[in-house]
């Protein structure tokens, strides 16, 4: 199956979180928010090498160096990021191609500010790759009811019973999600995932049902949710 890489955007400005310090960088448990996002990957054994990318900013200062300490593992030199999450995930992409990684391995793309992801919904997305040619990503059914606005009140209630929230990771084969991004990039479309700018290019992808507790800290609320999250998995593991 090739081998499988892991990219992590972490350019993150923090402007809808509020306050000074992005917010993959903020303590949760003592640790930063993007030293948890990337610690499924650096000690999974199936995991060849973990690109992060960063603000400019960011890498001239190596504050992923105090953030990270000595748990590196497969990580590899990190690259500056983009303009937006997109073109950090393509120029994460490049890197990886320009290092020696071959456009039919697999990468898995994941959100810098996601530290609650479970080793096991990670080895379901792992496990599903031999049978989704056409790409993978952790998701859950849409459980709330759905309603679409117009200036703030009710337009109407959306069926739901198709519907699925996308998480990361998403998984696809590398060389196509670059092209895929680099031409999402030409023509000028708005990507808010890797398989929107795959499903543009008419792809598939496998939805692989997850854990709902793998969210995503946006707002000021989601970090301690995320704190009692963390901690619930690893009492859940203790027993």
């Amino acid at each position: 199956m090739g081998r499988i890489w892991a990219v992590v955007p972490a350019g993150g400005s923090g402007r809808r979180f509020g306050g000074g310090l992005p917010k993959q960088y903020l303590l949760l448990h003592g640790r930063p928010v993007l030293a948890h996002a990337l610690g499924c990957f650096l000690g999974h054994p199936r995991i060849t090498g973990v690109q992060l990318v960063l603000p400019v900013a960011d890498l001239a200062r190596e504050d992923w160096r105090a953030c990270l300490g000595d748990e590196t593992g497969r990580l590899l030199p990190p690259v500056a990021g983009g303009a937006e999450r997109a073109d950090s995930v393509g120029l994460g992409l490049q890197t990886l191609l320009e290092q020696g990684a071959a456009a039919t391995d697999w990468v898995l793309v994941h959100d810098a500010a996601r530290p609650c992801l479970r080793r096991e919904d990670l080895d379901l997305l792992l496990g599903s790759l031999a049978d989704a040619p056409q790409g993978a990503l952790l998701a859950l059914p849409v459980a709330d009811t759905l309603k679409r606005e117009d200036h703030g009140r009710v337009l109407e209630t959306v069926e739901r019973s198709a519907l699925w929230r996308a998480f990361t990771p998403q998984a696809f084969p590398l060389g196509a999600l670059a092209a895929a991004l680099a031409d999402a990039a030409q023509q000028g479309w708005k990507v808010t995932d890797e398989a929107s700018a795959m499903e543009r290019q008419g792809w598939r992808p496998l939805l692989v049902r997850g854990h709902g507790d793998n969210i995503k800290v946006t707002l000021p609320e989601d970090l301690p949710l995320a704190a009692a999250i963390l901690e619930a998995q690893w009492k859940e593991q203790a027993k």
